[in-house]
């Protein structure tokens, strides 16, 4: 498995204008690259995923923009697309849409493209959070 830790990490991989990966990748940075990235008999683990092209089997990140995505699965949270997007199997998102007109809407051959609702995040203060717990906790300030 490979795994960068930073956007300059991934740009001395670059050949010819193609990031190659065999394998399984993960990103600990964001990416933002002038290439297109294929991952051969492998997966994409990511937070922020700028690039050309993305070909490969598995993608999970939480934002991708890119020129055309193909992929057997896309697990994310903002797709933004050229043109052109297409998975075997399932897209899910908080949000996908094309970045140019015209464009073809996202393509699922044997799955299904899924809109998933934005978390709710609950605020709580310490105290209440001890409390569902079930624990008595003395706050000291």
């Amino acid at each position: 498995m490979k795994i960068y830790k930073t956007n300059e990490d991934v740009i001395k991989d670059i050949k010819n204008g193609v990031l190659a990966i065999e394998g399984d990748v993960i990103f600990e940075c964001s990416i933002s690259i002038p290439a297109s990235i294929i991952v051969t008999a492998g997966n994409i683990n990511a937070w922020n995923i700028n690039a050309l092209n993305i070909t490969a089997l598995d993608i999970k990140a939480w934002n991708i923009t890119a020129w055309d995505i193909t992929a057997r699965n896309i697990n994310a949270g903002d797709i933004l697309y050229y043109a052109f997007c297409c998975v075997y199997q399932n897209i899910k998102c908080l949000s996908i849409k094309a970045k140019r007109t015209p464009s073809k809407e996202p393509i699922c051959l044997e799955g299904k493209l899924e809109i998933k609702e934005d978390e709710k995040v609950e605020e709580l203060t310490l105290s209440e959070v001890c409390k569902q717990l079930g624990k008595n906790v003395k706050i000291i300030k």
